[in-house]
């Protein structure tokens, strides 16, 4: 009991260190406020933000979907008979017919041949309980789509810095601020 009331003790002295290490990181940064260190004569300061206009783009997009639709076939249905089983069942009955007609040796002839013809009447029969019939199958292919569309690609933000006007292209709505660089260096 001892040794699970240390072992609690310790797993929540460090949580609480993980807490602590956690709060003492600073918060990530946005990477577009980022910027390098200022050079000599150079500043960051905020401009007024005039206009914004998106700028679009056509784009194509492309995706895929399933059409289906339900295709007349005919198909073979198998009943599961034997034809063998047919054929034999055939042949005996036709034996035993064949061997009723004639005397002597005419009765032998007539077994064999109701034997082979009732063999043959029955294999018949077994093969017509196959059935063919028409219905409905599901058929389906992939579609590929083909759309264009307007997206927005960048900004043309007018700004105002101390009385002047200027434009830029940026890739995000900056709001009613834009952070600039301002730089000084004589001219020739």
């Amino acid at each position: 009991m001892k040794l699970k009331c240390a072992l609690v003790i310790a797993l929540m002295a460090a949580m609480t260190v993980s807490a602590q290490a956690q709060q003492d990181r600073p918060p990530p940064r946005d990477a577009r406020y980022d910027a390098p260190p200022p050079a000599e004569n150079t500043k960051i300061a905020y401009a007024d933000v005039l206009r914004v206009d998106p700028v679009y783009d056509r784009v194509q997009s492309g995706g895929a979907h399933e059409e289906c639709e339900d295709v007349p076939v005919e198909r073979h249905v198998d009943s599961g008979n034997n034809n063998a089983a047919g054929t034999v069942i055939g042949a005996i009955v036709g034996g035993v017919l064949g061997n009723t007609v004639g005397k002597g040796d005419g009765r032998k002839a007539a077994t064999v041949a109701g034997a082979v013809v009732g063999g043959a009447v029955g294999h018949g029969v077994a093969s017509q309980d196959d059935r063919y019939y028409a219905g409905p199958e599901r058929r389906c292919h992939m579609v590929q789509d083909a759309a264009e569309e307007r997206r927005i690609v960048g900004y043309d933000v007018q700004s105002r810095y101390r009385g002047d006007v200027y434009m830029s292209r940026l890739d995000y709505d900056p709001g009613e601020r834009v952070r600039v660089r301002v730089s000084v260096a004589p001219t020739d």
